[in-house]
C-alpha cells in the first residue's frame, strides 16, 4: 500500500521542484508528473518525492485533519 500526503506548495524553483508544507513539515517534491499545472498556494498529493495529483483546499484539510487524528490517537 502506498500513502500519499497532501501538502501546500510554498515555493517552486526554476527546475520545477516545489517545497510543500505538510502540517508544519516541509518537503521537496518534483512537479514533473503532476496531472495538471500547479502554482504556489495549491495543494498536491505527494508520494516518493513527486507531486502526483492536485487537490482542492477543503479536501486537503479533511485529509490532514484525519492524519492528525490518527497520530494523536494512535489509530493504526
Amino acid at each position: 500500500m502506498c500513502i500519499g500526503f497532501p501538502g501546500k506548495i510554498i515555493s517552486i524553483d526554476e527546475n520545477n521542484y516545489a517545497i510543500i508544507d505538510i502540517s508544519g513539515t516541509q518537503r521537496e517534491v518534483c512537479l514533473d508528473i503532476i496531472d495538471e499545472p500547479a502554482e504556489v498556494g495549491d495543494y498536491v498529493i505527494s508520494h516518493a518525492g513527486y507531486a502526483i495529483h492536485k487537490i482542492d483546499p477543503d479536501t486537503a484539510k479533511e485529509k490532514l485533519d484525519f492524519l492528525k487524528e490518527i497520530i494523536d490517537h494512535e489509530i493504526y
